[in-house]
């Protein structure tokens, strides 16, 4: 995804650190304030009359709004979905804006408690959630979690997701937005590069450096990462860590706790990412290039090996060569002491909807998102965009691309070994410090040990900030 369009995402992105986008919010207001009563009138405060139908009470004649950050995935996956609505609701009338810069766009609305009715948060300098949540400007989902799905009333909308995207909206023991892709983050390849050459895809650190030397003989760059972007190379950094750390490792990162960036683990894994540029396997300025420019590099042939998140053959649409069948491998495991075997990743679910609490059809909002996460709906966003969405099954029977189909393979075989860090979307300060000190551990201007030193001291002032909202895992 451009990043000035996860990672989540990252992220994309989700790509580029949480603006406080929220800064001057209006003295905070109850969530959940969408109202229980009222006629079926197209008032703004209606709720309609439910039915197996129409479970979430949806008033016919109320116009949606609907703001949707349009960057490599565009939107005519939502304006299918509004197709479906409208469908549904006949009476009902659609304003639909494809937008980037959505924190610019609708902080001003926010303020000024006249929001859409439903947003898709994503994007470079889009909206901070936690500030949100804190300020009382969303609306809780566990509504729509708990009402019969679209596609079988005998389950829930919230047993129709894929792992951990539930999670991944929750804070405050509240879900408040509902990611609509599933992203893993690995290292991708051109299947038919490594063909060409006999090269097999490494599942240790140690046989990655091995396969890296061959790389550079044959006249190729091993490796190049997005270095204007320093958080995709965080990706395999932080995976290796989790892998060799396990779960804890995980928790006690994203729970503020003493000396977590100190741990063996995170030192090793930075180390791995030291070793990379130390023995001259990263592409000759790949610190100086953009997403576009790195991945570019990449498809061309110029260097064998690159870190990104699932959105990457998306992304790359027209750009990659014919015959190139790009692939998505594991992060590769440090060692044999690692408690994640070499199959687990890094994922989580990206492409964040939120409802905003003073919306003006807020129901609307709410059964646009239980429509949005069908299976027609997410199984159409699949075959526009190459990209695995967070509704399990979608792709069950499609004919998918080299990519899509590696990463619904990796999915699979990791089961139920997937973990994200929380730390990025809680604290964008240290997400801020952790992606300035990999950009420098790249360039060799620090060492592992100083890499770890700058994003403790980062951590260390979080925690005793008073001023900010604490979270845990």
């Amino acid at each position: 995804m451009d990043p000035s369009s996860t990672r989540v995402v990252r992220r994309p992105s989700r790509r580029s650190v949480l603006q406080a986008a929220t800064i001057g919010l209006a003295a905070p207001v109850l969530t959940g304030c969408v109202t229980s009563g009222g006629d079926d009138d197209g008032s703004t405060s209606a709720k309609g009359r439910t039915s197996a139908e129409n479970p979430l009470g949806v008033p016919d004649k109320t116009p949606l709004e609907v703001v949707i950050f349009k960057g490599g995935y565009g939107d005519a996956y939502a304006t299918n979905a509004e197709a479906l609505y409208q469908q549904r609701y006949p009476g009902a009338t659609i304003d639909h804006k494809g937008i980037q810069k959505v924190g610019e766009a609708l902080q001003p609305r926010f303020v000024a408690d006249t929001p859409p009715d439903v947003v898709d948060n994503t994007g470079a300098g889009r909206l901070d959630l936690a500030t949100l949540v804190s300020a009382g400007k969303l609306t809780d989902l566990t509504e729509l979690l708990d009402a019969p799905s679209l596609d079988d009333p005998a389950r829930k909308v919230r047993d129709t997701l894929l792992p951990g995207v539930v999670e991944d909206g929750t804070l405050d023991g509240k879900v408040y937005s509902l990611n609509f892709t599933y992203t893993a983050w690995g290292l991708w390849y051109s299947k038919a590069l490594f063909d060409r050459h006999g090269w097999t895809y490494p599942t240790t650190w140690e046989a990655m450096l091995a396969l890296c030397a061959e790389i550079k003989k044959a006249g190729v760059a091993p490796w190049t990462y997005q270095g204007k972007y320093p958080e995709y190379l965080n990706d395999p950094l932080l995976a290796m860590a989790a892998k060799a750390g396990g779960p804890d490792l995980v928790k006690s990162v994203d729970n503020l706790q003493p000396g977590a960036w100190k741990q063996q683990p995170l030192l090793d894994a930075a180390g791995a990412i030291a070793e990379l540029a130390g023995r001259g396997y990263l592409l000759p300025g790949s610190e100086a290039l953009s997403h576009t420019e790195s991945q570019a590099a990449w498809s061309q042939g110029k260097a064998a090996i690159i870190p990104c998140g699932s959105w990457l053959e998306a992304e790359q649409k027209g750009i990659t060569p014919d015959g190139f069948d790009m692939v998505m491998g594991a992060v590769p495991t440090l060692g044999a002491g690692d408690k994640l075997p070499y199959g687990a990743l890094l994922a989580s679910s990206s492409e964040s909807f939120l409802v905003p609490a003073k919306a003006k059809n807020p129901r609307g909002g709410l059964e646009f998102l239980r429509i949005l996460f069908s299976q027609p709906a997410a199984r159409k966003f699949a075959e526009l965009n190459s990209t695995l969405p967070s509704v399990a099954g979608a792709t069950d029977g499609l004919t998918v691309s080299t990519g899509l189909g590696s990463v619904r393979s990796a999915v699979q075989a990791a089961g139920a070994n997937t973990f994200t860090y929380r730390f990025r979307t809680w604290y964008a300060p240290l997400a801020k410090a952790v992606d300035d000190a990999t950009g420098e551990l790249a360039t060799r201007r620090v060492t592992p040990a100083q890499w770890a030193d700058r994003i403790q001291q980062a951590a260390d002032g979080i925690a005793k900030d008073t001023t900010v909202a604490k979270y845990s895992r």
